[in-house]
């Protein structure tokens, strides 16, 4: 896997373009002038989470012995979901907090959730001496997502909410494809194994 395939997978688990709506809603009741700045210093906060995690994650791994294989295969489980939910959106209402959000919902797990966490693992674990590339990697991804949440209202406008779920929908598809072939590449790794 390159930087950019790397990069754009994150991109693409990280979904900012559906994440607009739920940071819009959330800073409803924030005063209009502050979104930028909180949402520069919650994704500031979301990619000291995501690199904690691309380094300290092995080592939990190995303290719970996870296999390469299993990791693969549950990796690739969780962005089945993460494609799922992106092509069928659920559109309950979110809480509105009345105070300004912190850490939870924006940095974690909006850009910084379960999906990304899992996908940093299965790229150190089956790669780990590229641990440079995957770095680079996430805060190209990370930077891309930045840049669109932090123009979230400007998009809002340019798509609408239509528009806006149609790309969503767009990127799980593509997701979907990426999910599938880690099942595929897991099940052929642990098979190879107990061959």
């Amino acid at each position: 896997m390159t930087l950019l395939s790397a990069a754009t997978l994150l991109f693409l688990v990280m979904d900012p373009l559906g994440n607009i709506p739920l940071f819009l809603a959330a800073l409803r009741k924030v005063d209009p002038g502050r979104h930028r700045a909180v949402i520069l210093r919650e994704a500031l906060i979301a990619l000291a989470v995501m690199v904690a995690f691309l380094f300290a994650g092995p080592f939990a791994l190995d303290l719970l012995q996870v296999s390469p294989a299993a990791l693969t295969v549950s990796g690739g489980i969780v962005l089945l979901l993460i494609a799922i939910r992106m092509i069928f959106p659920d559109r309950s209402p979110h809480e509105d907090a009345d105070a300004e959000p912190f850490i939870v919902p924006l940095a974690v797990p909006y850009i910084a959730g379960p999906s990304v966490v899992a996908t940093e693992l299965l790229l150190l674990s089956r790669w780990p001496e590229r641990w440079p590339v995957w770095l680079a990697a996430l805060i190209l991804a990370w930077l891309a997502t930045t840049v669109i949440l932090y123009l979230a209202g400007n998009f809002r406008k340019l798509f609408g909410d239509r528009g806006l779920t149609a790309l969503e929908r767009l990127m799980g598809m593509l997701l979907v494809t990426v999910a599938v072939e880690m099942l595929m590449q897991g099940t052929a790794q642990y098979l190879g194994r107990a061959g």
